[in-house]
């Protein structure tokens, strides 16, 4: 399967602005999408593919901020890079601690533009890889019994046999069977392998 082509959306209200910004990008190579609103951008598609948002910080009806937490509400994983002219720290601050990859106000030189979105690309390729992973790994963690998932956490805790056998109420010779279809079944080959997969996916154990 040949891997997704990386594209870029511009979202401003300004139509000359995104039709210069498209023509920079599509210069150094790169697919662009644009649209004139937030609205008409969330009414897009979602894209699985590696993907850059140029967002304007001030549009009418739905701004630039509030687009940002549409998207992280509604888990679409997405490297955004706010462009405006009406910058300020508090602004700025603000959309870097909910995630954006970078706040650039205009005038800004095209290559630190073009910089940009190459880190942002980037950042979200291997944004998604992770989350691939990290559902590969759920479908793993969820193929176990509530037993085998038990003595997993307490594996991966660094419990002794015996202390996983003492805790759960059942032999030590269970505890090596579940052990052994636990390290089949998240297809480990070390405790060492077991351990990182478990750090991986901490949020799909239950906390009792």
């Amino acid at each position: 399967m040949t891997e997704a082509e990386p594209i870029v959306f511009i979202v401003d209200d300004d139509e000359s602005f995104r039709k210069s910004l498209s023509r920079l990008l599509t210069s150094a190579g790169h697919q662009v999408e644009t649209f004139s609103s937030a609205n008409e951008f969330l009414d897009h598609d979602p894209y699985d593919g590696p993907a850059c948002l140029l967002l304007d910080i001030r549009m009418p009806e739905l701004s630039g901020l509030e687009l940002q937490k549409k998207l992280a509400k509604s888990n679409r994983t997405l490297s955004i890079i706010f462009i405006t002219g009406h910058g300020s720290i508090p602004l700025s601050v603000q959309a870097m601690k909910a995630g954006a990859v970078d706040f650039i106000e205009k005038p800004f030189e095209e290559q630190t533009l073009l910089d940009s979105v190459n880190l942002a690309i980037k950042k979200d390729k291997l944004a998604k890889q992770k989350l691939t992973e990290l559902k590969e790994i759920q479908h793993l963690v969820e193929s176990l019994t509530p037993q085998e998932h038990k003595v997993f956490i307490m594996v991966a805790a660094g419990m002794l046999n015996k202390q996983i056998a003492f805790e759960i109420g059942i032999s030590e010779r269970t505890v090596k069977a579940h052990r052994a279809r636990v390290m089949q079944k998240m297809q480990t080959e070390s405790l060492a392998d077991l351990v990182r997969v478990a750090e991986q996916v901490q949020y799909f154990f239950p906390k009792d």
